[in-house]
């Protein structure tokens, strides 16, 4: 889910805020992208070239799909390649498009309860896209950005399609609350250790459980019942290590292989920290504010194993 990905500032003039109220028809949710996608992939028999969906499909695209492209490295030879090596999650992913009029609905049922809970929350669009295979999702200047060829084929992370989406969308609008510097953070980053970046996508797993009732990625969950205290104990010992190849963005789980365990952690220091505090707005405010992620963990009454 590499966060899926908060890689930089959202604009007030491509997403705007909306504050207190969740547009009663639910949030935009861009597909055009997708129709065009698929309109030039069905005319070229599934196997578009390079330059085709550059011209068709790229070009004339969202703002949302043309930051996405900017920041994962999406182009037509990349998208083309994609589909030479992985062809049938290209065909997968119209049966997604199915369940996206329902996903529409749930997501504008958890915005209207983050409208609630946090009333300066922002409501900017979801851009719904093709890309190459990756990334899940991510959000940027022009909102939250699904890709949905990759969300589709990811059921390791829950195998009802429905319910990925709105969680993983959940999921991202809990980064767009976030401040400027926790969006930025990333891998490398001065700052960047197994904690901060850990509480970072905690804390948009908690907030997306908080408003659709659950998390967009199950598996570390269930990987971690039962070996709580081990885990959180191996976390402690590498909170403030810079490398996080053990905890964050290292690949699709397998029998033995967890993944992603430290969204897991993040979640449940951030959930202590909720739990513990009386004022529940003014919790998520900090949440969303957080500068100090070893002052937070202090202050979150968390423990190993808890």
């Amino acid at each position: 889910m590499r966060r899926l990905a908060r890689l930089v500032l959202l604009t007030l003039t491509l997403a705007t805020s909306v504050r207190g109220v969740a547009a009663s028809a639910g949030p935009p949710i861009l597909t055009e992208d997708v129709d065009r996608f698929y309109s030039v992939y069905a005319s070229a028999g599934g196997h578009p070239t390079a330059e085709r969906l550059d011209r068709d499909y790229l070009v004339p695209g969202t703002a949302g799909l043309h930051e996405f492209a900017k920041l994962r490295r999406v182009s037509g030879q990349a998208i083309s390649g994609a589909i030479e090596k992985r062809p049938q999650i290209y065909e997968d992913a119209r049966r997604c498009l199915q369940v996206l009029p329902a996903v529409k609905r749930r997501v504008a049922v958890a915005l209207d309860k983050l409208a609630r809970v946090y009333p300066e929350a922002k409501f900017p669009p979801v851009t719904i896209v093709v890309g190459r295979g990756r990334p899940v999702g991510i959000t940027n200047p022009s909102g939250v950005t699904v890709g949905i060829e990759a969300l589709c084929a990811a059921d390791f992370m829950n195998p009802n399609p429905e319910d990925r989406f709105v969680h993983v969308i959940a999921h991202e609008y809990g980064h767009i609350q976030q401040s400027h510097a926790q969006q930025e953070l990333n891998p490398g980053d001065p700052g960047a250790t197994v904690l901060s970046l850990s509480l970072m996508e905690g804390a948009a797993d908690f907030v997306g459980e908080l408003i659709s009732g659950d998390v967009g990625n199950q598996a570390p969950f269930v990987w971690a019942r039962g070996r709580e205290a081990q885990i959180e104990s191996a976390f402690l010992a590498d909170a403030g290590k810079t490398d996080t190849t053990n905890w964050l963005y290292n690949g699709v789980p397998s029998p033995g292989k967890p993944t992603d365990l430290g969204y897991w952690v993040g979640y449940r220091i951030v959930k202590a920290y909720y739990a513990r505090a009386a004022d529940k707005h003014q919790a998520l405010r900090d949440i969303f504010a957080m500068k100090d992620s070893k002052v937070f963990l202090a202050r979150s009454g968390w423990h190993p194993g808890q």
